[in-house]
């Protein structure tokens, strides 16, 4: 694979992102959004096909778009999208790329799309383990990592219920039959590479996430202040962060914890903190915008992502890390790759409320050690994840497999 410096591009291309969802909530959507933009400051022609499905309230931002759903139908349309099909067939035709690099497709677009990619210069772009996976995560309901393949298991561990493990299993068959119709696979860490190589008989090759360039937050003033951002849901550890910070609340009375994001244990996480009498030093901010999300964690002496899951890659670490701020982490997962401990951060073991606070009170005592290490994380994040880095690589890759196909004719 080539570096991001090594350019090899000929000229400007025109290329289609395709992915669930086009309302910049998530990080997927954010992260197509923001490669479809950077294309376009290059003089590409980037275009984004995706679902009307909107998470959040924030417009969509699609210019081609099919029929999407969250409600009780989404199980179903999820595994056959005709709408989906004929859409993009339509997009195909009218614009023509040169080459589709498709995202995230399992919660919305369904596999159908899959065959019709055989004839163009395509890329699959694996943000998480979707493919292999029906629920993504590779994750048991008590929090231990999955090693069986995806099959009866679903159902017999109680991952999917018995009404959706049907077409959800169905769903993974049509993934791994149809995805020789990619020329090239691409993991977004080196967890995700080896859970996909594992399981499919294809080469994975890997390029890290980017992530914008955003200014040096200000100097750390108090009170010490750690953050949080993204789902408040269970594989994401926030319950595990709460009791963490309870403890540290012992030795620094006067820290403070900002929690920004929505999600389906929010009221039982507020009783939580309202039970353990920490309420008038925990904030939850519910879902913000990004200019306010930057606004909010710029304060924070250190971010956490304590997920007992193995994120695909992390992407919330490495904007923290972008922004100057020390990070603690969950020691799995693309979060390895992310944060190198102890120099950009700290690694806990996952569901480790222990681990969790003595990483979090080196960070609150000492706030030499936050500002140190944060200056780290920035240097890292500005040389590894930035966005620019990530767009060059892809579009090095989008030109091999046109040239490939070329050559092939």
């Amino acid at each position: 694979m080539l570096r991001h410096d090594e350019s090899t591009i000929k000229g400007p291309m025109k290329i289609l992102l395709v992915n669930d969802a086009a309302t910049p909530g998530g990080g997927a959507e954010i992260l197509t959004l923001a490669l479809r933009d950077e294309y376009r400051q290059r003089g590409h022609d980037a275009r984004v096909f995706a679902s009307t499905a909107a998470y959040g309230s924030q417009p969509r931002e699609a210019e081609y778009t099919c029929f999407g759903t969250t409600s009780t139908y989404r199980t179903a349309n999820r595994v056959i999208n005709p709408s989906a099909w004929f859409s993009l067939r339509k997009a195909l035709r009218d614009f023509q790329p040169d080459v589709v690099h498709v995202r995230m497709f399992t919660t919305q677009l369904s596999a159908l799309i899959l065959p019709m990619l055989r004839h163009i210069p395509s890329v699959y772009h694996a943000t998480w383990r979707e493919v292999i996976c029906p629920i993504g995560l590779k994750l048991l309901p008590d929090g231990s990592i999955c090693n069986q393949r995806a099959g009866t298991c679903c159902l017999k561990n109680q991952c999917v219920s018995a009404a959706a493990w049907g077409p959800l299993i169905l769903q993974q068959q049509m993934c791994q039959r149809w995805l020789s119709a990619f020329d090239r696979i691409v993991a977004n860490s080196d967890s995700v590479r080896e859970s996909l190589i594992a399981e499919i008989e294809q080469p994975v090759i890997v390029i890290p996430n980017g992530v914008p360039v955003t200014p040096q937050r200000p100097a750390l003033t108090s009170p010490p202040t750690v953050s949080y951002c993204g789902r408040l849901s269970r594989e994401k550890g926030v319950e595990v962060l709460l009791r963490s910070f309870h403890a540290v609340l012992k030795r620094i009375p006067e820290a403070q914890l900002i929690l920004v994001g929505e999600g389906e244990l929010r009221s039982e996480l507020e009783s939580t903190t309202k039970n353990l009498d920490m309420a008038s030093q925990v904030t939850f901010t519910g879902h913000l915008c990004r200019d306010e999300i930057e606004k909010q964690l710029a304060q924070a002496w250190v971010h956490t992502v304590p997920s007992v899951c193995a994120e695909g890659f992390g992407l919330v670490a490495a904007e923290a890390m972008m922004r100057g701020t020390a990070v603690i982490g969950s020691r799995a997962g693309g979060l390895l790759q992310v944060i190198s401990d102890p120099k950009t951060g700290r690694l806990v073991p996952p569901g480790d409320e222990d681990a969790l606070t003595q990483a979090l009170l080196q960070f609150l005592e000492d706030r030499s050690v936050a500002e140190c290490t944060g200056q780290a994380a920035r240097k890292r994040a500005l040389q590894e994840f930035s966005q620019a880095a990530c767009a060059e690589s892809f579009l090095n890759l989008y030109q091999l497999v046109i040239d490939e196909r070329k050559t092939a004719k």
